[in-house]
């Protein structure tokens, strides 16, 4: 069991969180589900795009991470869970919200969150340019391709509840 922590904690400050609904735009895919990670195409170049150090990168690449989505809406909350280290997002589509990586890269972002057809498209701007990724479902799997620079790195998950 996995505790995420509230709003008020220090362990979450930074994170993802805000109240607002943009009411012009549409779900158009339903990302809600358990995921677990069954292919991590080219993650070391990705990381190492990054700048993440030789160690965590070592340790990175072993993980298979799950994936447990919850959307209601425009509202999302993804959380990524692995025996190492887990990850909390949750944000509103189409407003942009300060991200705090600390753990991944250990950088902050201004990130938004956009529909593009039925697929989800992050952008984080700060320190790394062409940063961001791009999310999406087929069938049972839910693909994610996350980008910086040029690197780009591919991964991807089956829905098992």
């Amino acid at each position: 069991m996995h505790n995420w922590c509230s709003e008020d904690k220090p362990a979450n400050r930074g994170k993802h969180f805000s109240s607002s609904v943009s009411e012009d735009l549409e779900m158009s895919t339903d990302f809600s589900g358990y995921w677990k990670m069954i292919s991590n195409e080219n993650f070391e170049e990705y990381l190492k795009a990054l700048d993440v150090n030789i160690a965590l990168r070592k340790i990175a690449v072993l993980l298979k991470p799950d994936k447990d989505i919850a959307q209601t809406g425009d509202h999302m909350i993804i959380k990524t869970i692995s025996s190492f280290r887990n990850y909390l997002m949750e944000f509103d589509i189409g407003k942009e919200f300060p991200e705090d990586l600390t753990g991944i890269d250990d950088r902050q972002c201004t990130t938004t969150v956009n529909w593009d057809g039925d697929k989800l498209v992050c952008v984080q701007i700060g320190e790394k340019q062409g940063r961001g990724w791009t999310q999406w479902v087929e069938g049972d799997e839910l693909h994610l391709e996350l980008r910086v620079g040029e690197v780009k790195s591919k991964q991807v998950f089956k829905k098992v509840q």
